[in-house]
């Protein structure tokens, strides 16, 4: 069974960085695209960064130039680094796993979540 642990979340002021961290349990994920989802109250989820196999990148427009994802196989993690923080990124920031190597492949697993909150 495939589990995913999100981690790294809390409260930021504007302006400020945090790092999640995503580990997966049950499979190696070198081979499989991963992804960011995040969901604010009141609103649906939506995706936020996504990374294929090999290491190529895709991001919302709300989050370009701010948000960056990563991933270390030797870890089995995922990573988002968010700079730049705003009251509207404020969420529950979920990781996701692709059933193949990019996007095009069905997400199939989720965490958790995490919840960040940017307030001051």
């Amino acid at each position: 069974q495939v589990q995913l642990v999100e981690s790294g979340g809390g409260l930021v002021q504007p302006g400020g960085s945090l790092r999640l961290s995503c580990v997966a349990s049950g499979s190696i994920i070198s081979s499989n695209a991963m992804a960011w989802y995040r969901q604010a109250p009141g609103k649906e989820r939506e995706l936020v960064a996504g990374i294929t196999s090999r290491g190529l990148t895709k991001y919302a427009d709300s989050v370009k130039g701010r948000f960056t994802t990563s991933r270390d196989n030797g870890k089995n993690t995922v990573y988002l680094q968010m700079n730049s923080l705003k009251p509207e990124d404020t969420a529950v920031y979920y990781c996701g796993m692709y059933s193949g190597t990019t996007w095009d492949f069905r997400l199939v697993y989720w965490g958790k979540g995490t919840l960040v909150t940017v307030s001051s």
